[in-house]
């Protein structure tokens, strides 16, 4: 019987090699688990809590950064002030060249001393007055006051050939 018995399982082998079929197969291997990083080594408490170094600033004294020299001209970071009476008297010395009259507006066409024009209407301001009023030949300036004295007025005619 064993003849018969190996008879028997040689041809239920092979019937199952025929239809496809195998021994079951192996369950897939699992995944190793990632290994951690190795810890850090413990430091001492006042250097961790010290912030990294910042990067070293270049040196700019060095002697290819250009100086400013003056050379007689007016330094152009320094502010300009305004003496007391010097803005007052160059507005009492311009001169009132041309009024011009539209349907729209009125315009006083005055010149500085230093030989700037400007083309004015009514609320603009040059130097420390106001433009009050454009007349048929004159303008009307009220300066700024100084604190205790009275506001003055500058009438500006336009000047006849």
């Amino acid at each position: 019987m064993t003849a018969a018995r190996s008879l028997l399982l040689a041809g239920l082998t092979g019937a199952l090699a025929a239809c496809g079929g195998s021994p079951e197969p192996a369950p897939p291997a699992m995944p190793k688990p990632p290994v951690a990083a190795p810890a850090p080594a413990p430091t001492d408490p006042a250097t961790a809590l010290k912030p990294p170094a910042a990067p070293a600033i270049p040196d700019v004294t060095g002697p290819d950064i250009p100086k400013y020299e003056i050379k007689g001209r007016r330094d152009p970071f320094e502010t300009l002030d305004v003496k007391d009476g010097v803005v007052a008297s160059s507005l009492g010395a311009a001169k009132l060249t041309g009024i011009v009259r539209s349907s729209s507006a009125t315009l006083a066409l005055v010149e500085t001393p230093e030989g700037l024009g400007y083309i004015l209407r009514p609320g603009d301001t040059l130097g420390d007055g106001r433009l009050l009023e454009i007349g048929s030949d004159s303008v009307v300036f009220q300066m700024t006051p100084k604190p205790g004295a009275p506001s003055n007025r500058v009438v500006l005619k336009l000047a006849t050939n």
